[in-house]
């Protein structure tokens, strides 16, 4: 396993190489850090999303949701979990634990070497936030609300899988920001996604259709981030009547979050 993830990035760093390489205006680490942290535009493009993607998220989550009142979509959560017990019986990783984070890290990794993505530092880490939102308050809410039992017995919030969906907000992060540069970067970012929910079915933390499920919410809160963001960051920096530019940002001091007010004279 560890090969693997060595070989992974290592190709991760020979694209991110071959793609600084071929830019004649090279600048230094610290330049490349600095323009991304604290540059950001005036607006953000609106994304123009095709529709017909939300299909497969919501696809994934329906099923997962069938397996409360579909008797045969529960059968099968009872026998790949028989599997499990059958020839993994004594199988334990943490390993999830540090794979829904990897599409993260390498988002920000590419831009610290000077592979751009789609966003600034700024507005990519709103949201990233705005994604880690939508998913947090949907799954807390949904884990109170079905109340199944985990496959292990260790409590009653097994649906849907939280680390998957944090997983697959990563991965379609990743997606977001990097799939223009080389369709290599999503496979990536979904690969790690689709290995946190094997492992966690693996230490039976959960059921398939709650891996599932969470898949979908994790790819669909991250959509809608990306579609709604747009909106809410033109809304508050923005220019007035008298070519005045506007800017409301979050701000955190002292323990204490709050909110920034800044317009030009």
């Amino acid at each position: 396993m560890k090969k693997v993830i060595f070989a992974i990035f290592c190709f991760i760093s020979f694209e991110a190489h071959a793609q600084v390489a071929g830019d004649t205006t090279k600048k230094k680490l610290a330049d490349t850090i600095k323009k991304d942290i604290l540059t950001a535009p005036d607006t953000v493009k609106k994304l123009h999303s095709n529709p017909l993607s939300l299909i497969p998220p919501a696809v994934l989550i329906a099923y997962g949701a069938s397996s409360f009142f579909v008797q045969p979509v529960r059968n099968l959560d009872f026998y790949i979990h028989g599997r499990y017990e059958r020839y993994t019986p004594n199988f334990n990783t943490n390993a999830e634990s540090y794979f829904l984070f990897a599409p993260i890290a390498i988002v920000y990794g590419l831009n610290m070497v000077g592979v751009e993505g789609k966003n600034r530092f700024i507005d990519r880490t709103a949201l990233l936030g705005l994604s880690a939102g939508i998913l947090g308050v949907t799954e807390l809410s949904l884990k109170h609300v079905t109340h199944r039992l985990r496959p292990n017995l260790a409590d009653y919030y097994s649906f849907p899988s939280g680390h998957t969906g944090a997983a697959f907000v990563g991965a379609e992060f990743l997606a977001q920001e990097y799939s223009a540069k080389s369709p290599v970067y999503t496979v990536i970012g979904y690969s790690f996604a689709v290995a946190t929910g094997i492992f966690r079915m693996a230490n039976r933390d959960h059921w398939f259709s709650d891996v599932v499920a969470g898949a979908g919410f994790g790819i669909i809160s991250t959509k809608a981030a990306y579609l709604v963001y747009p909106y809410i960051r033109n809304a508050l920096t923005h220019t007035d009547k008298q070519g005045r530019k506007a800017m409301l940002m979050p701000t955190y001091q002292d323990g204490a979050p709050g909110l920034a007010f800044a317009m030009q004279l």
